[in-house]
C-alpha cells in the first residue's frame, strides 16, 4: 500500500466513526481480527486488554459509537510491511495511535492502540 491509498483508507475509517456507520467501520476488519487497547482494559475489565474475533469487536465498537461526542480528527499516517500506523485525535483531544496490521485483502487481522500520556481518557 502506497501513502496515499493508506491516507484514503485512515480517512474512510475516521469517517465511518464520526457517521456512526458501524457497518462501514467493521468493514475494515477480518473475522479473526485480534485487537489490543486500554480502554478494553478499563471497561471490559479484560486484564490483557485484547478482543478476539470480529463479533466481539463489533459489539465493542457499538457501544462506543454510543457516544453522541464522538469525533475521530484524522491527523496522519505511518507505512510498515502489511502494516500501517494511523493517527488522529478523538474529541477529548487525545492523541491515538493504531498500529494495525492486514492480510492481503486489505482487512485488518490486529490492531493496537495507544493513548497519548499513557491513558485513554475517554
Amino acid at each position: 500500500m502506497d501513502y496515499e491509498a493508506a491516507v484514503q483508507r485512515a480517512k474512510a475509517w475516521c469517517d465511518a466513526w464520526n457517521a456512526r456507520d458501524l457497518d462501514a467501520v467493521m468493514d475494515h476488519y477480518a473475522e479473526d481480527v485480534m485487537v489490543c487497547s486500554p480502554l478494553v482494559v478499563q471497561r471490559l475489565c479484560y486484564a490483557d486488554g485484547w478482543l478476539r474475533g470480529k463479533s466481539a469487536l463489533r459489539d465493542y465498537f457499538a457501544v462506543g459509537m454510543g457516544n453522541d461526542a464522538l469525533h475521530f480528527e484524522f491527523e496522519d499516517v505511518r507505512l510498515g510491511v502489511d502494516a500501517m500506523v494511523v493517527l488522529y485525535r478523538r474529541e477529548s483531544g487525545m492523541r491515538v495511535s493504531d498500529t494495525v496490521e492486514m492480510n492481503k485483502a486489505g482487512e485488518i487481522t490486529r490492531m493496537i492502540a495507544c493513548y497519548a500520556g499513557g491513558q485513554a481518557r475517554v
